[in-house]
């Protein structure tokens, strides 16, 4: 695939955020980049050089479509990267940069907290379906990592901050003993993003990211991206995963997630300080068991975040209550400013019970295996929120 210069590259990220991907349109010199919905595109006369499974020209939405590209520039940016490919979601990112780095017996070393999706792919799907050896481990515990990672493992794949107990790995430490041992590494920075944490710069060679999450910011598009400065696998997967297994994006969701990107540093800004703020509320609860989150010095990883990540520590909070599922549902659904529901990294607050019953609990540290909740912040005033948990806590008989 062509790839353009970006002109904005010295700039800081809020620059780019705004103007990398951007340019007057040609038709008719609007300065917002238009939606072009067309599943199909004008066919050079001479077809005798074309690849119909190419993405280097615009012929057919699958591969490929304007506002795909633009926003690749834009993710590429933020990372500082020479490429990114965007896909459907998360979950296609993820699949997509599995399926084409991983052959029947390769060694995939992933985390014991992990998204729900990557555990279901590992632990289930890759190595059942092509005999892929996939093989869990504590992340943040370095011995434990150097035990598991031998010659002869393919692929490293991380979670930093993790889903969804918000434990941090050192990207740096473990691309060292990665590399050692002539495997690849994959970081999820979803909870943290470019604007918190590039891993690219700690040692990784691939990056995913879940744009419905905080880039997109405003719950109404879903899409995923892979960023690396291997443009050549890039390639290999815009190939075989977006063309020829059709995980492409939809040009209406990569247009919604531009138009949010735009924002998104000056969202995280405003994320991250009310979550610490309300982390440090909640730390103060007597009837909170725990707070899981990286800006409390209380975090077992809160020196090595403060290296690794910067601007803050991000928006998500897991924090624990002494009670049994039921009632902490009946916590989540007394909230009024916070939205009870799935996902994170929306302009509203959301709530979620990790329940005593998913099959992974006793993957977690102990003391996340009762009354354990995510708690993505959003943009409401930090102390709205606060006065909305202490009256929740209260209608549940929880404090």
């Amino acid at each position: 695939m062509a790839r353009k210069e970006n002109p904005y590259r010295e700039y800081g990220i809020g620059t780019q955020s705004v103007h990398t991907g951007t340019d007057y349109d040609v038709g008719t010199g609007a300065v917002r980049r238009p939606l072009h919905m067309a599943n199909s595109y004008r066919l050079p006369d001479d077809l005798s050089q074309v690849n119909y499974s190419s993405t280097d020209l615009l012929m057919y939405a699958r591969n490929g479509n304007p506002n795909q590209h633009w926003l690749e520039e834009k993710i590429a940016a933020l990372h500082d990267a020479e490429d990114a490919i965007v896909l459907a979601s998360g979950v296609a990112a993820l699949h997509a940069l599995f399926w084409t780095l991983l052959q029947s017996g390769d060694r995939v070393v992933y985390p014991k907290v992990s998204y729900m999706a990557v555990y279901r792919m590992f632990h289930e799907l890759f190595n059942r379906k092509f005999g892929v050896e996939t093989v869990m481990v504590d992340m943040t515990d370095l011995e434990a990592v150097r035990a598991v990672v031998t010659p002869g493992t393919r692929l490293v794949h991380i979670e930093t901050p993790d889903n969804p107990t918000i434990g941090i790995t050192d990207i740096a430490a473990v691309a060292k003993i990665v590399h050692e041992n002539g495997a690849v590494l994959s970081v999820d920075n979803t909870f943290a993003s470019p604007f918190h944490q590039k891993p690219l710069e700690l040692g990784a060679d691939f990056v995913v990211e879940s744009l419905t999450k905080f880039i997109n910011g405003h719950g109404d598009a879903q899409g995923g991206a892979i960023i690396s400065n291997d443009v050549e696998t890039l390639d290999r997967i815009r190939y075989e995963a977006q063309v020829n297994v059709g995980s492409v994006i939809s040009p209406f969701n990569a247009w919604q997630i531009f138009r949010g990107s735009v924002t998104f540093p000056l969202r995280m800004r405003r994320i991250s300080e009310s979550s610490q703020v309300i982390a440090g509320w909640l730390e103060k609860q007597p009837y909170v068991t725990f707070v899981s989150y990286p800006g409390l010095q209380s975090h077992p990883g809160h020196e090595l975040a403060k290296r690794q990540m910067k601007n803050g520590y991000g928006g998500v909070i897991s924090f624990g209550v002494d009670a049994d599922d039921k009632a902490v549902e009946r916590f989540c659904a007394a909230l009024r400013v916070v939205t009870f529901a799935v996902s994170l990294g929306h302009d509203e607050s959301l709530i979620f019970p990790q329940p005593s019953y998913d099959e992974r609990i006793n993957l977690y540290p102990e003391k996340f295996r009762k009354g354990f909740i995510r708690f993505s912040i959003g943009l409401e005033e930090p102390e709205d929120i606060i006065r909305d948990l202490q009256q929740a806590f209260g209608k549940a008989g929880l404090c």
